[in-house]
């Protein structure tokens, strides 16, 4: 298994105004700025959408299925509508 310090990892959101102010307040001692990945974002943002999508349909968000393939045809049948619909 990997160890999650082997990635590099990267903040997918902006940095907030308030920790900004607070970080340029301190001055030297604020640290440095976290690096922010716009695609990164876009992409995020893409998925977050298209899961709560989903979650529209009833049954895909309480996950009333029993099994997992039954889950899993449940949720491709969802993503098949939305597509179909947009």
């Amino acid at each position: 298994m990997p160890r999650v310090s082997a990635t590099p990892w990267y903040p997918a959101l902006p940095e907030r105004t308030d920790s900004q102010a607070a970080r340029l307040r301190k001055g030297s001692r604020g640290g440095r700025p976290p690096g922010f990945d716009e695609e990164r974002y876009k992409k995020r943002n893409t998925v977050e959408r298209a899961i709560n999508r989903l979650k529209q349909s009833r049954t895909v968000a309480t996950r009333c299925d029993k099994r997992g393939y039954v889950f899993l045809g449940t949720a491709t049948t969802a993503a098949l509508l939305t597509w179909l619909r947009s």
